[in-house]
């Protein structure tokens, strides 16, 4: 299959979990305004804070699957116990023919589906990396309440995914008691990509 070229540019940004992406999404958000940023789906509960349509689109299982059998989604994986998360074409594709920067943050599964659909040149991958598991494990568990068997499927996916740092074209270090320097570096990373889009 033949992969269209797209004046826009997509960034994907990964991490383990636990590793911070949601926090650096959010100073990228206050900090490169020019940047779009696609909102993903999930049929996971929505937890204290979040808003639908921001965080991300809550559907139920139903409707999850009713958007997968019409083909909305440019990928989508079943994932932590057998929630769906999935990205919706329409919060990519129509952004990269309009010449926009997009900016969307992804399971690596996800990931690997994206590449296979757009061009090189088209995208960039930002990996995002925190410590051992043992410090992502609390991470997770101060962040919201969770259940043993959540945690393991999470530990599960941190051993596989840390793997995935040599496939990105960007690493950030996001250690504790040093967001900072993951801002800075993120920063430049951003602005480099912004650079040669323009180009």
């Amino acid at each position: 299959m033949t992969k269209n070229t797209y004046p826009g540019h997509l960034i994907l940004l990964v991490s383990v979990p636990g590793g911070g992406k949601g926090t650096l999404l959010r100073h990228l958000k206050e900090t490169h305004p020019e940047l779009r940023y696609a909102v993903s789906c999930t049929s996971r509960p929505i937890r204290p804070g979040e808003v639908d349509g921001e965080n991300y689109y809550f559907l139920t299982v139903e409707e999850f699957q009713r958007r997968i059998d019409a083909g909305d989604f440019l990928e989508w994986i079943q994932q932590d116990g057998g929630r769906y998360y999935g990205t919706l074409k329409a919060e990519i594709i129509d952004r990269l023919e309009r010449g926009e920067v997009v900016v969307r943050e992804v399971e690596i599964k996800g990931v690997r589906a994206i590449k296979a659909l757009l061009p090189a040149d088209s995208l960039s991958i930002i990996f995002i990396t925190a410590g051992p598991w043992e410090d992502m494990k609390v991470r997770i568990q101060q962040r919201a309440p969770i259940s043993e068997e959540e945690l393991m499927h999470r530990q599960q996916r941190y051993e596989q995914e840390i793997q995935f740092a040599t496939e990105a074209d960007f690493v950030v270090e996001n250690l504790n008691g040093h967001l900072d320097q993951a801002k800075q570096h993120i920063d430049t990373i951003i602005s480099d990509i912004l650079a040669k889009t323009k180009s």
